[in-house]
Formats: C-alpha cells, sequence, structure tokens
C-alpha cells in the first residue's frame, strides 16, 4: 500500500492546519485539559480519514483481452442497455460503479488498447446516483479501441462532493489493462459501455476492485 501523488498536497496543508488548531486551543485559547485532549482525538481521526482516502494499493494484473475489468472500487449501480450518445449515439450496455468516500479512488483501465477519445466537461455536481448525473455533471468520457477494433467507453463522473476529477491520458496513447488513467477525489462514480453482446459477470450491489475484478467478458 502506497499514498497516491494526489493527496501529498491536501495531507501536508491538511497536517500544518491540524497542528495549527491544536496549539491555537493548547496555548493560545484558555480551554480545559479535557478540551484539548478532546480536539487532539478528533484531529487525529480526521486526518486519518483523509489519509486512507489517497491509499494506492499495489497488486498483481491479470491480464486477459476477453476481459473487462472493473475501473474502480465501489459497488455496481447499475446494469443495463441504453443509449450513448456523445460518442457511440447508439445502444450500449451500461455498468455504473458507485465509490464511496472510502473506497480507493484510483481508475484503471478496464481494457489494453489505444485511446481514441478524450474529452472533459464542465458540469453540475448531483449526487452520484441521480439519473442526469451522468450527462449533466462534471465528467470526462474515454474512449479505448482493443487490438481486436473493440470499443470501450468510461467516463469519470463527479458527485457531490467529488470536485477534482483528474484524467492522465489522451487521444492516441496506448494504454494497459488495469493501469491507471485517473482519480476522483472523495466519492463519485464510473461509468462503462459496453458492445450489447458483451457478457456480464457482475450483477446489482455487487463490490469491486479496481483493475482486479472481472465484470464482462467481451465477444469477438
Amino acid at each position: 500500500m502506497t499514498l497516491h501523488k494526489e493527496g501529498r498536497k491536501i495531507l501536508f496543508f491538511s497536517l500544518i492546519i491540524f497542528v495549527g488548531v491544536f496549539f491555537l486551543f493548547e496555548y493560545a485559547l484558555d480551554t480545559p485539559n479535557w478540551v484539548n485532549n478532546a480536539l487532539l482525538v478528533v484531529l487525529i481521526v480526521l486526518y486519518l480519514v483523509i489519509l486512507q482516502f489517497f491509499r494506492s494499493p499495489k497488486f498483481i494484473i491479470n491480464k486477459d483481452e476477453k476481459h473487462v475489468l472493473a475501473p474502480a472500487d465501489g459497488k455496481v449501480v447499475v446494469i443495463e442497455d441504453t443509449e450513448e450518445n456523445e460518442y457511440f449515439k447508439g445502444k450500449r450496455k451500461q455498468i455504473s460503479i458507485f465509490m464511496s468516500p472510502i473506497n480507493v479512488h484510483v481508475n484503471r483501465s478496464p481494457i489494453s488498447g489505444v485511446v481514441k477519445f478524450c474529452k472533459y466537461h464542465a458540469g453540475k455536481y448531483l449526487v452520484a446516483w441521480h439519473p442526469k448525473s451522468s450527462t449533466e455533471n462534471e465528467r470526462t468520457t474515454i474512449v479505448v479501441e482493443t487490438g481486436n477494433g473493440v470499443e470501450v467507453l468510461f467516463r469519470q463522473i463527479a458527485g457531490a462532493m467529488a470536485r477534482r476529477i483528474k484524467w492522465y491520458v489522451k487521444e492516441g496513447d496506448m494504454v494497459e489493462q488495469g493501469g491507471e488513467f485517473g482519480f476522483i477525489k472523495f466519492g463519485s462514480r464510473v461509468d462503462i459501455y459496453l458492445p450489447l453482446n458483451s457478457e456480464v459477470k457482475v450483477n446489482i450491489g455487487d463490490k469491486t476492485k479496481g483493475g482486479r475484478t472481472v465484470i464482462a467478458e467481451l465477444k469477438s
């Protein structure tokens, strides 16, 4: 387990602020010892909560060109056939994974291939499970084409708390299955759009692990 680069500044400045608050109560204000001790416990717990949010686990990725790996840790909240109107402009099979604040928020490529499309959209901050969050919230859309010519779209979607979407790829880049392509701070969701003949391997409510859980199988 390591600390993700997106958390370094936040953790550094949080530490300075928390230490400053504690010393303010301890030395500048005439507060009882029990108040100072309680404040210290609260600040330590808050710091540990922020620290765990930016954890980045290390593990072996079992690559398979037929498999679609979960792009994030979280819970499967949508499995349905739907219209994808930004890139495919047609029917696709959608799988959505909701990330709570306690999940690892590293986003990983579900397949290997070439980035054919990458676009950022500014937008609203509706709760991630809102039906319109996929089309109205801040988001990025990324399409990767496999060596077999199959295109898979995945979309990072900001939620009510998540207002910092990071992505590390651009059109023309090669990505590896399970490789890190982005990060969403403080809870959100990722939508994946697959060919209609894909075989879904998860159910609503299933917990996923980014880069490890097989959520679907692509057909030739």
